[in-house]
């Protein structure tokens, strides 16, 4: 199951201890205040208890009484740190008795099959961090986010978009970042900055697509120009990998960049967010010559470009719906995102692997995840046995029930291997038959034996000589040509000086095969 450690629970209640006034003597009101959200916290665990066995009966009902009982908890512990005297280290005893009891369960968790919802183990622990998150919204970090940043109308319309138009991109990059949370996240953590500003930056530059890329030339889930990820140590690591395809290092880069724009534009996220988009210099030249007004000022508003105008705004409104679903009515994916190691038992690809593992309970399957997760392979790249890719321990058990062997292992290699090509019938004018091309066989020993008669027997054709170069033609990719060649993507790419991770070619480019063997 994916539960909450001891720590986490401690610094959760010591943030929540932090964020409320500390009370010595109570009034009657306030003592019969806390003494209600005790009942109820009380009420409501015995109601998720309840749902557990139901959900353990088969029993459809089980599932809404679950969801139901953390919906009142989130209440509670949202009312908790409000009210005086009330102690958010009780409210949190609850969660830890149910954290200890999902953590039981864990031990035994097996891999649904693809047409149960979720399964009963993932339908329960993933509820259960998604519970703690919205008291732990309240704390520090959420809290910081908060106060820096204004939300005034430009902000209202941003979050209107988002929750509208924008809506599908909003839940992508929200499942996307899931997965790479694990990475991501620690390196704002560390740099004092808070969860939802990174949340909102990626899902104005990427959606969390880790290997998108712009016309300007920015790449990465966090949009890093060239230069300016080179100044913050993005760029080729020596393999030919870009490292601002990197979501640990490419975050790592950002905290590092915030922080210092932070530093030069008074703390301002709005400025520093501007700088972002808009450029570092012009950003801190405008907040000199207006003498370090205010980003929504209309003396420095208006020396920013539209896009920045409108940048600003939605990366702000991003943040404040991560930090508040809830009271928009927006409910977010829960991800099964535990971390694990998946090593390859037979060669594949990503596309291989994406169509045997099937959906898994997932609204798209498991392509995008993969992609992130390894952002150093090409989804078509061919992986041979052995290499270790990082993964979920839901695709790993996914992978051993379907990708090793048996029907859908097998069709997917199928799909992935047939060549569109193939399928065209070539017709034509039928080339006759030279008598020189022919050699003439008596059927009998006999020279001259009466009945014998002559079949042509056509001469076997030369093997044709290896090839030395490749005319790239469209739609090609650089693992089609090196299947059809039969040889090593990474070597045709290292041949042909083609970088790493898109090895990107173009019709008509000529490729040099001398990796290959024909």
């Amino acid at each position: 199951m994916h539960v909450i450690a001891r720590s986490s629970a401690a610094l959760l209640a010591l943030a929540l201890l932090a964020a409320m006034p500390q009370a010595h003597a109570l009034s009657k009101r306030d003592q019969a205040a806390v003494d209600a959200l005790n009942t109820r916290m009380q009420a409501a665990e015995a109601r998720y208890r309840a749902g557990l066995v139901k959900i353990g009966n088969a029993d459809p009902a089980g599932r809404t009484e679950v969801d139901a009982s953390l919906e009142d908890m989130e209440d509670i512990m949202a009312a908790c740190v409000k009210q005086k005297g009330c102690s958010p280290t009780t409210m949190l005893a609850a969660y830890k008795r149910l954290l200890k009891q999902n953590a039981d369960l864990a031990s035994g968790d097996e891999v649904p099959e693809d047409n149960d919802e979720e399964g009963l183990a993932g339908s329960i622990t993933a509820d259960v961090p998604e519970a703690a998150r919205a008291a732990a919204l309240l704390s520090a970090d959420g809290q910081q986010f908060v106060k820096m940043v204004q939300y005034n109308p430009a902000v209202q319309a941003g979050i209107r978009r988002w929750l509208t138009d924008m809506r599908p991109s909003l839940i992508d990059t929200f499942e996307n970042y899931q997965y790479l949370r694990q990475t991501m996240w620690p390196q704002f953590q560390r740099a004092g900055l808070p969860e939802a500003l990174l949340f909102g930056v990626m899902a104005k530059e990427s959606n969390g697509r880790v290997h998108s890329t712009s016309r300007a030339g920015a790449a990465g889930p966090m949009q890093f120009m060239y230069a300016t990820g080179r100044r913050f140590g993005l760029g080729d690591d020596g393999t030919g990998f870009d490292t601002r395809y990197d979501a640990r290092a490419s975050a790592a880069a950002a905290a590092e960049y915030f922080n210092e724009r932070l530093g030069t534009l008074n703390r301002s996220i709005e400025l520093s967010l501007a700088a972002y988009n808009g450029g570092e210099g012009r950003a801190q030249r405008v907040y000199n010559t207006s003498g370090g007004g205010n980003f929504w000022d209309e003396s420095v508003y208006n020396q920013f470009p539209a896009e920045t105008r409108d940048y600003v705004p939605m990366v702000i409104a991003a943040a404040w719906l991560f930090l508040h679903p809830k009271e928009y009515g927006l409910t977010l994916p829960r991800v099964d995102a535990r971390p694990a190691a998946l090593r390859l038992a037979k060669p594949s690809s990503i596309y291989e692997l994406t169509i045997c593992l099937g959906n898994g309970g997932t609204r798209e399957g498991f392509m995008r995840a993969l992609r992130n997760l390894n952002p150093r392979y090409q989804a078509d790249q061919y992986l041979p046995t052995g290499t270790v890719l990082s993964a979920t321990t839901k695709i790993v058990g996914l992978y051993g029930r379907h990708c090793t062997q048996g029907q859908r292992a097998e069709l997917a290699h199928t799909l992935v291997m047939s060549d569109a090509s193939s399928a065209i019938v070539r017709t034509g004018p039928v080339t006759p038959v030279q008598a020189e091309d022919a050699v003439y066989e008596a059927e009998s020993a006999g020279v001259g034996s009466a009945g014998a008669s002559a079949a042509p027997v056509r001469s076997k054709p030369a093997k044709p000589s290896k090839p030395s170069t490749y005319t790239v033609k469209r739609g090609e990719t650089l693992t089609a040509i090196a299947q059809k060649f039969q040889c090593d993507t990474g070597d045709l790419a290292k041949a042909n000086k083609l970088k790493a991770p898109r090895f990107a070619i173009k019709p008509g480019q000529k490729l040099k095969l001398d990796a290959c063997e024909g």
